[in-house]
């Protein structure tokens, strides 16, 4: 196929100077497969979602039932059995007393939380709390809400004139702690705090993503750190958002990221990997004590919000599939197995001048190259890295000097190992072998 007519997204046009892009054809477990017959390990799950690998069985019969039985079906004044289950599902991983409003990706689930925020206010008396806080190097999609709670200069610059106004606070990061402190007590999160006493009386809500910031580079924080946030917010009386669209799902090894903390959000945005990536599906699940103000009478306090696939039959059946899978393979449980692997495989990483950090967290792997050993060259030399690991049969897509693995949860542990083993031939090939 050389007429290629996509417009592709975050691919810069100086990425197909070299030729055609692979086409996929093909998914089978873990592995992608061209048009030419080459197979690549997909160490990224196909943008962090398709946990289970590709073509699972459990997923394809879902899909192949449901598609006899109802393909679309609108909410709006209507359900459907699938819809139904998955909110009653979400509803208790999330913890209960909460409702599910569904949307198709995760940027449009972000949006529907934002909007939820500033009504919720707006409709019990303060219309002035309409800002939000958020963390520093954010992700949240790219609709223009969650541009505006997310703003990442290299991708966003020409859109801040149409942004709304969002206050940021620093973000943690609990890897290479700045403060230097012998025993946590949480320090990184002081500029959250003043950020939110500062302006508490403005704040319709606090987004973070937990655990994990990921198009920042996979940031990590501490547990400890998220579970400060709550408290705060929680007596402030201003509502969290947590973002786990990246996060959810059990990479993090737990359902959630936010369970490794003990707390419970007040309102939690997934998708991604709800379907396994099998198909777009998302949802806001929300706690009662704000959907319990929306209601009509005795005025109209509707959401009027909505989207024309939200809880599409067939990718809420392949979502229940999806959740089966997780709880019954445990694979929060394989997630940390996973954490061991990927430490001991990436150990020698951590060793190289080149190398300025390794970061883990269940499923989550990070390697960061240190930017001066890259002199200047930093897009360069990551490309070289993902090109070298292509040719090598391993999918990868570094975030600026970050090349980091979300292998499917089913990966076996050899090919953990031997995809790391060929990152660090890479960095020693391209970025170590500069400075001799």
């Amino acid at each position: 196929m050389t007429d290629d007519r996509i417009w592709h997204p975050y691919t810069r046009f100086s990425a197909m100077d070299a030729g055609p892009l692979p086409t996929i054809v093909r998914g089978e477990g873990v592995y992608l497969f061209d048009e030419k017959g080459n197979r690549y390990f997909d160490a990224i799950s196909s943008w962090w979602s398709c946990a289970l690998g590709h073509g699972h069985p459990a997923i394809v019969d879902a899909i192949q039932s449901q598609a006899g039985t109802l393909q679309h079906s609108i909410l709006g004044n209507l359900s459907h059995p699938m819809a139904l289950a998955l909110a009653s599902k979400l509803d208790q991983l999330a913890g209960g007393n909460r409702h599910v409003h569904f949307a198709s990706d995760g940027a449009a689930a972000i949006e529907i939380a934002l909007k939820v925020c500033i009504q919720y206010h707006h409709q019990t008396g303060h219309p002035e709390k309409h800002a939000f806080v958020s963390l520093s190097d954010p992700y949240h999609g790219d609709t223009l809400g969650a541009v505006s709670v997310g703003y990442m200069e290299d991708f966003h610059r020409a859109f801040r004139p149409v942004l709304f106004p969002t206050f940021t606070a620093k973000a943690p990061s609990c890897i290479s702690c700045e403060y230097g402190v012998q025993s946590c007590d949480v320090s990184c999160a002081d500029d959250i705090e003043n950020v939110i006493r500062r302006n508490a009386a403005e704040l319709a809500g606090v987004i973070v993503e937990p655990l994990c910031q990921g198009a920042a580079g996979m940031r990590m924080y501490s547990p400890e750190c998220l579970a400060r946030i709550q408290r705060l917010c929680t007596e402030m009386e201003v509502p969290l958002i947590l973002d786990e669209v990246a996060t959810g799902f059990c990479k993090t090894g737990s359902m959630f990221a936010f369970e490794r903390a003990g707390i419970q959000p007040d309102l939690l945005c997934v998708g991604k990997s709800l379907s396994a990536g099998s198909l777009p599906i998302s949802a806001a699940i929300v706690r009662d004590q704000y959907y319990d103000t929306f209601t009509d009478l005795p005025e109209d306090n509707t959401l009027y919000h909505g989207h024309t696939f939200a809880g599409n039959p067939i990718a809420a059946a392949a979502s229940l599939a999806a959740l089966r899978v997780y709880e019954e393979e445990d694979l929060a449980a394989r997630a940390r197995e996973m954490e061991s692997v990927f430490r001991n495989a990436l150990a020698e990483a951590a060793t190289l001048e080149a190398v300025k950090e390794t970061r883990f967290l269940g499923a989550i792997a990070a390697v960061e190259i240190d930017s001066a050993a890259v002199q200047g060259e930093g897009s360069g030399v990551m490309n070289q890295l993902r090109s070298r690991l292509m040719a090598q049969e391993v999918l990868i897509r570094p975030l600026g000097n970050v090349v980091y693995f979300i292998p499917p949860l089913v990966t076996p542990d050899e090919l953990l190992a031997d995809a790391c083993g060929k990152l660090i031939s890479a960095i020693e090939e391209f970025v170590t072998q500069r400075d001799r």
